[in-house]
């Protein structure tokens, strides 16, 4: 997966840095911008740049967001472990409740995520660089 660096300068991540991009191929975020931006309009605000594995991947699928399967419709390849892609916040609250909750990219995961998610648990969970 590449990365792009296309962030406006407003947005932030969790460290009040300037927000990383997360991935561009696939693009991802809500806005598929590489970038897991806060959008108002966005109800399940994908807004954590999550390093997908094959627990998380599978979990996934099994609550009906099969994020596997390639839809070429969609221009949309399919994940694979070690993937980096803007979840919703609500999903990975709910893996984390099962214990499969993906690491996370702090750099890339905006920093409206911790009117949600505490700090200290979002850095429980920080992939390695």
């Amino acid at each position: 997966m590449t990365h792009i660096g296309n962030a406006e300068p407003d947005d932030r991540n969790v460290h009040g840095d300037l927000l990383e991009p997360c991935c561009s191929t696939p693009p991802t975020g809500y806005l598929r911008d590489g970038c897991c931006r806060h959008v108002e309009a966005d109800f399940g605000r994908h807004e954590i740049c999550a390093v997908v594995t094959q627990e998380f991947l599978e979990y996934s699928r099994e609550q009906g967001n099969d994020l596997v399967t390639p839809r070429p419709e969609l221009e949309f390849p399919g994940l694979h472990p070690g993937d980096r892609w803007c979840l919703c916040i609500g999903r990975w609250l709910e893996a984390k409740e099962q214990g499969v909750a993906p690491p996370v990219d702090l750099s890339a995961t905006n920093e409206a995520v911790l009117d949600s998610v505490e700090m200290e648990t979002l850095e429980e969970y920080a992939a390695e660089d």
